[in-house]
């Protein structure tokens, strides 16, 4: 009895002094909304320096007990602006917080439906702003904006042709004959980056040399050229198979993932830019320095005598300056507006750039207009709307390699400056007295011409089925389309030189292409969260996917026209080809995130692809990823009171794929005719595989990131190994199968790199700031397995030096004949895939006036330059009388290269080594302050300033620029020269009115 008094005693004690403990507690309550008007939920509200936090709820409201008051919240969200708030009694606080641009740019992709901090991933993904994308100087193409701005990328221009032909290569070779580029995404929408040769093959005859890869020397466009950057929020790109396993099947070669400008809750905002300047060559080599007795020796006593009397005359011509010496007039306008409530977001945009070439006739243009809408229908119900219309139309000139001396290069390199080559006053062009072509007639009448019509429209639900205190459930769902329709016109007049049927010509050509390609991709996920009361959160989220893909290109071959007549329908003689491409992949996706309280984070997944591009296309192909995180300050090491701000170790695993070439799973036929009339079909050499496979990669990453000084200064380094099984190669087949080939999966290709970044800000107050950023990296490449014979590929053959596969060598490494050759009969010359790469990036500012500017440096790599080559045949080299190369010291340049020629191809391999002036841009801003109540004080700023592109250039290397490519960027075999469009620099002026 006295035991339950005593307890009883004790009960009411406590319900006594209960409320007494309540009362202590100080209560704070308040909602949090962003800048527009709208709620912010999930926001971490904790009070400073303790444990001690909740989060707002679905609708941005919070309460938050505090054993005493004065005290300091902090409020932290995603994509906003921390903000610290005194509070100094209980009540309700509201907070509005800003959003943080740098915050965003501090997402990073781990889901096809979520993201993550980039202090909280476990890989090395790099990240553009708009900023690191146009803030310096337009870009002439998007991709163009990717030079020398992260670690790990090599961007190489095929061409300096206007509108584009650049590739893009993540993390070394990722295939011998499938895709090497990345795949693209836009808002959630698959887009194409296709170059679609427009036959120009058919007059030039390159594939009737040394290499097959007749429409790969083209010179043709890539479809990523078509996005207007200036209308580019942020890019992220997934280097390799650990961070870009999310996508599958279409990874293997790194994934860039596009997100453009959408709009903001507030008064409508407007912005105009126009931009103004030119373009010219950055390298011209010049004329050979003659004089009477050196024509003699190697063009004969006719010409000497004419180079006498054209010099006499004043009428020597220097035809490179004539083709190549032109300043191509740029105008770039962009004009956007953006606003909305906190219900529906808006952003419009509309650019045109009109950009002409060094070269007369050339140039680009193209028209894009964007309309992205944000639409929150309810609390629970988002929607979002992303669509693109491009026209772009492109006129590209007649380069590269031929094999009936046609090209305007090729022309060149055997034109001399007494040759008589100028229309006369009625406009008709001499024929060239040494070639089968006048490349000034060619230049003025040849048209090689492309336009685009292409629509982009992505779409994007997020359900909300349910929000809890520490779980919600979300439904996205999302689909977008890519459709375009290109349109290519080649057209050769019949009173051009080598159209004439009197040389052998044809009496004319015209060659029409025709392009409709269709993406379509689907995709559903839901997305759970559930964070537990000792602050460990998990994240599910699965899903389903569907792409589709569907071309039909047609091109016809007309030649023998009437008069002047350019409809192939006015011909003597018409071909026709047609390829047709339809492909369906379905998969599922599924992944896990842990994340205990920012200080351990591991995810693990797969994704399942099937498709119809396999033997069996029921069958799932899977790629897992796993990776963990460290962040060793959230332990206490570092943090408060230290130089080390930020201390996060890091490794990841993943697999992607990468679909076997259109082809190699079927026979495909051709059609024939019999001598006597009888329509058939014959085989075309390569025989299909039903057993034909995806190549897989599997990529280990492991890397370290460190913060110093409150994060002023940022380092981080990543060590990768990245392998390519079930390498899809040709195998010979015996003659008595009745084919030449086959496609298997026959080999193994490992790439191993390193990759270093740092990020600083050495000064920083109220008038100056500096911002630095560096990047390194460096990839070395082997062929670890070879299941088929060693092959040489992608060039034109030993004697001028080619690329060749082989067991246990690099992947792009060069070989050619040679005097000291190994046990296979070639003697190495060099390798295409450079020492290192190293980008540095600088902006200062200084109160209103900004200077930007990027540097780049290739160390290494190698060049198969057969320019040089062609001029020392024809005695027109610009060095063709410096003696530097024969170690004897007897042999100008261009007899000695000439000497080599079927002994040794090391002369015609060359250092592409280069560092360029990349980017520079320097800018005055004029605020409101500055402007007054100019225009009733409606203007917000008016930027001027000048930038300019490549105005820098350093290299040896013996032609226009060693950044070039015969073949495209189709495969990794860059850097083979055969008289290219040379690159250029620009200069631009600029105007930006924001109001």
């Amino acid at each position: 009895m006295k035991q339950n008094n005593f307890y009883r005693g004790r009960l009411l004690l406590f319900l006594f002094l209960l409320p007494c403990f309540v009362f202590a507690q100080n209560a704070i309550t308040g909602k949090v909304t962003s800048e527009g008007g709208e709620t912010v939920p999930f926001a971490n509200v904790i009070e400073k320096g303790t444990t001690n936090g909740t989060t707002t709820d679905i609708d941005g409201n919070y309460t938050i007990n505090v054993a005493n008051v004065p005290v300091t919240l902090v409020f932290s969200s995603l994509g906003y602006t921390t903000i610290e708030q005194s509070v100094s009694s209980a009540g309700t606080v509201n907070i509005t917080m800003a959003e943080s641009a740098q915050a965003l740019d501090e997402v990073v992709i781990t889901g096809l439906a979520t993201s993550i901090k980039r202090t909280n991933s476990a890989n090395a993904v790099a990240s553009l702003s708009a900023e690191d994308i146009t803030g310096k100087t337009p870009p002439p193409t998007l991709d163009g904006a990717l030079y020398g701005k992260f670690a790990g990328a090599v961007v190489n221009q095929n061409s300096g042709a206007p509108g584009g032909g650049l590739s893009v290569k993540l993390r070394g070779a990722t295939s011998i004959n499938s895709n090497v580029q990345p795949l693209y995404i836009v808002d959630g929408v698959y887009v194409d980056n296709s170059s679609i040769a427009s036959g120009l093959s058919f007059v030039s005859a390159s594939a009737a040399g040394g290499s097959t890869q007749g429409d790969a020397q083209d010179n043709a466009t890539n479809r990523i050229a078509d996005i207007n950057p200036e209308d580019i929020a942020n890019i992220e790109i997934l280097k390799g198979a650990s961070a870009a396993a999310i996508y599958g099947s279409r990874a293997a070669a790194g994934v860039v993932i596009i997100t453009t400008k959408r709009g903001k809750a507030g008064e409508t905002k407007f912005k105009f830019s126009q931009s103004v300047g030119w373009t010219e060559a950055i390298n011209l080599l010049g004329v050979r320095d003659y004089n009477r007795q050196r024509v003699l020796d190697t063009f004969g006593e006719d010409a000497a005598n004419d180079f006498v009397n054209a010099q006499n005359n004043g009428t020597l011509v220097d035809y490179e300056n004539e083709i190549f010496g032109e300043k191509g007039f740029i105008r770039l306008t962009n004009f956007s507006m953006s606003g909305g409530d906190s219900k529906t977001k808006f952003f419009a945009g509309v650019s045109h750039n009109n950009e002409e070439g060094i070269v007369r006739n050339t140039g680009y243009e193209k028209t894009s207009l964007r309309l992205n809408l944000d639409h929150r229908a309810k609390d629970w119900l988002k929607f979002s709307l992303s669509s693109n219309y491009i026209y772009s139309s492109s006129d590209r000139g007649f380069f590269n390699n031929d094999n009936s001396g046609t090209t305007i290069g090729i022309a060149l390199t055997a034109t001399r400056p007494w040759d008589n080559l100028l229309a006369n006053a009625n406009g008709i062009y001499p024929d060239h007295p040494n070639n089968s072509s006048n490349p000034l007639q060619t230049r003025d009448l040849v048209t090689n011409s492309e336009r685009v019509n292409r629509f982009i429209i992505g779409g994007t639900m997020n359900l909300d089925f349910y929000r809890g205190d520490n779980s919600s459930l979300e439904l996205v769902l999302r689909g977008g389309l890519d459709m375009y329709g290109q349109q290519s016109r080649a057209f050769f007049p019949k009173g051009l030189q080598f159209q004439k049927p009197v040389n052998g010509g044809l009496n004319g050509v015209s060659v029409q292409g025709d392009t409709q390609n269709k993406i379509y991709n689907l995709s559903g996920f839901l997305v759970h969260n559930f964070t537990t009361n000792n602050d460990i959160n998990f994240r599910t989220q699965v899903g389903l996917t569907n792409e589709r893909f569907d071309r039909d290109t047609k091109r016809i071959n007309a030649t023998g026209l009437v008069a002047s007549e350019t409809n192939v329908d006015q011909a003597a003689n018409v071909g026709v080809n047609q390829i047709r491409d339809k492909q369906e992949d379905a998969g599922f996706f599924a992944q896990e995130e842990i994340n205990f309280d920012d200080k351990v984070i591991a995810t693990f997944g797969v994704r399942g692809d099937q498709s119809s591009r396999t033997g069996i296309p029921d069958q799932f192909n899977y790629y897992p990823k796993a990776s963990v995180a460290f962040n060793l300050t959230e332990f206490g090491i570092g943090g408060d009171g230290t130089a080390l701000s930020q201390f996060k170790l890091r490794a990841a695993y993943g697999e992607a794929g990468n679909f076997p070439p259109r082809g190699a799973l079927f026979t495909s036929y051709g059609g024939a005719v019999t001598s006597d009339g009888v329509l058939g079909i014959s085989l075309q050499g390569v025989r299909g595989s039903k057993d034909i496979n995806f190549e897989r990669q599997k990529e280990l990453e492991f890397g370290a990131d460190f913060g110093l000084f409150e994060d002023r200064v940022n380092l981080s380094g990543t060590y990768y190994i990245k392998t390519i099984d079930d390498l899809i190669l040709q195998s010979a087949l015996p003659p008595s199968s009745g084919f030449t080939s086959e496609i298997v999966n026959a080999g193994e290709l490992q790439n191993k790199g390193i990759e270093l970044s740092l990020s600083a800000t050495p000064v920083s107050n109220d008038n100056f700031q500096w911002d630095l950023g560096v990047n390194w990296f460096k990839n070395t490449s082997e062929i670890t397995r070879l299941d088929v014979d060693p092959f040489n590929v992608g060039a034109f053959g030993a004697t001028l030096g080619t690329y060749r596969i082989e067991e246990g060598f690099s992947a792009t490494q060069i070989v050619g004949i040679g005097p000291n050759p190994g046990p296979n009969g070639f003697q190495v010359f060099g390798d295409a895939e450079p020492d290192f790469q190293m980008g540095i990036n600088n902006n200062f500012k200084y109160k209103n006036l900004d200077l930007a500017f990027l540097w780049q440096w290739k160390k290494g790599g190698d060049n198969i330059n057969l320019t040089a080559l062609l001029t020392d045949l024809n005695g027109t080299s610009h060095d063709y009388d410096t003696i530097d190369l024969d170690p004897e010291g007897q042999l100008g340049n261009g007899p000695y290269r000439v000497s080599q020629l079927g002994s040794s191809a090391e002369v015609f391999v060359e250092d592409a080594s280069y560092v360029r002036l990349r980017e520079v841009g320097l800018y005055y801003t004029l605020d409101s302050n500055a402007l007054g109540g100019v225009i009733g004080g409606a203007i917000d700023s008016v930027r001027i300033g000048l930038s300019g592109t490549n105005l820098l250039n350093f290299f040896d290397y013996n032609s226009y620029d060693p950044e070039v490519s015969n073949f495209g960027g189709g495969s990794i075999f860059t850097g083979v020269e055969v008289t290219p469009f040379p690159s250029s620099k620009r200069y631009l002026f600029h105007l930006g009115v924001n109001f």
